[in-house]
């Protein structure tokens, strides 16, 4: 039996990649076809781009860069950041990519999932929910408005569930509190939300060690992904693209 999907979430910014703390202070750390290039040779599961800007910035899928990355790419390719109706996604497929992830039309346009399932297949279309914890310690679906990150008032197991009905195939759960800190995976969201949806979910935020992804699988993850984990080594946070070989996984993650 195949063993749990490590992926890769690889932010993009402009024309590089930077990796976020808590969805701020984005450090650049290099270029995104070098970093496709090395985690070919590293035999990485899947890869995760997230174009972070797109939206806020009110522009469409960078398609240039959409096909010139997944031509480099040996792996599954799910790609995020600017969609906002069934043309880009049908232009991101095109590129060459297996998966979109839907972040800010969950909110402005929920229907737009239902419509890409029908057209694409539900396998193919990813709801990236980020969650955050108000000052009285709830959880809460969060979201871009302009460059500022706020709260709503969805509560994160209600909306996976909303968006399992509306057609999405999997869901990418993003903790923004452990965002690049290394710190481990919510495990309790990941808990609540799991307990509560079938299809597949994806725990992101947080790894800091091997370990942090068997925890994630314990409390009901499907996938685990990370960034830092995959951008940086050692205590100083050096710049190094990097991936587990696959014992090490093998002996990790069930």
């Amino acid at each position: 039996m195949r063993r749990t999907r490590v992926i890769p979430v690889l932010l993009l910014k402009g024309a590089g990649l930077v990796k976020t703390t808590r969805f701020a202070d984005s450090r650049y750390v290099g270029d995104p076809i070098n970093a496709v290039k090395i985690f070919n040779d590293k035999e990485v599961d899947e890869i995760a781009v997230l174009d972070i800007t797109a939206s806020r910035e009110k522009r469409g899928p960078n398609l240039e860069f959409i096909r010139e990355f997944a031509s480099e790419s040996f792996m599954p390719f799910c790609f995020g950041g600017g969609i906002r109706n069934l043309q880009d996604i049908e232009n991101i497929f095109r590129g060459g990519v297996e998966k979109v992830s839907i972040n800010t039309q969950l909110f402005d346009n929920p229907d737009l999932i239902t419509e890409a399932a029908k057209v694409f297949g539900n396998q193919s279309i990813v709801a990236s929910i980020d969650v955050k914890k108000t000052l009285l310690g709830k959880y809460r679906v969060a979201r871009f408005e302009g460059d500022k990150l706020k709260t709503t008032q969805w509560d994160p197991v209600e909306f996976a569930i909303m968006m399992q009905e509306k057609g999405a195939g999997e869901i990418l759960l993003n903790s923004v509190d452990r965002d690049g800190t290394g710190s481990g995976y919510d495990l309790s969201l990941i808990h609540q939300v799991c307990d509560k949806v079938s299809i597949p979910v994806v725990a992101c935020g947080g790894a800091g060690k091997h370990e942090d992804f068997a925890e994630a699988v314990q409390s009901g993850a499907s996938a685990v992904a990370a960034g830092r984990m995959f951008v940086f080594y050692g205590k100083h946070l050096a710049v190094l693209i990097n991936y587990p070989e696959a014992a090490v996984l093998d002996n990790t993650l069930p």
